[in-house]
């Protein structure tokens, strides 16, 4: 056994273990990175990336997922950022992109909201991740994952209340 137990080895941090890991994340990892940076392509490939490097480091990850959604969060922002800079120095606007993942008018809202509100509201309730690990995801407190996901919340309550003209008014 090595590492912190495992029955692969260290030559292989490809063995069982992280492959069945793998496996199982994956799928939640796209998700939730489609839904925080609200584009399928770009999450798809930060997460391909983040899971290599989590390949060649398992042996020393503490919490693969929560290491791995930092990891990918980050090469998404990257990648975003260029996205944005190449855009405006050439002037072009990119096609809307159909998200895989959770549908709907909460999460219409959601994606809404400023990065760091849904990458928290993505990370938590998406990936079902708690405040603690969406904190090492995001690279952050855990009292700023706290406070985000208030004003989060709040932002999404407000935009959920009727309208004045919507309330009926009693005869």
């Amino acid at each position: 056994m090595s590492g912190r137990g495992r029955p692969d080895g260290p030559g292989r941090p490809d063995g069982p273990e992280f492959e069945a890991w793998y496996r199982a994340a994956h799928p939640a990892l796209v998700t939730t990175l489609a839904v925080a940076t609200g584009d399928a392509d770009v999450a798809a490939d930060a997460v391909d990336e983040a899971l290599a490097r989590a390949c060649e480091r398992w042996e020393s990850l503490v919490d693969p997922a929560a290491w791995t959604y930092r990891v990918a969060l980050n090469v998404a922002r990257r990648r975003l950022r260029r996205r944005a800079l190449e855009e405006r120095l050439l002037r072009r606007t990119a096609p809307p992109v159909d998200l895989p993942g959770p549908t709907g008018e909460m999460w219409a809202l959601v994606a809404a909201l400023p990065a760091r509100q849904r990458e928290a509201v993505a990370l938590r309730y998406a990936a079902d991740m708690t405040e603690a690990q969406v904190a090492t995801a995001m690279g952050v407190a855990r009292g700023t994952v706290s406070a985000t996901l208030r004003t989060a919340h709040a932002a999404l309550r407000h935009a959920l209340e009727p309208a004045p003209d919507d309330e009926e008014v009693a005869p």
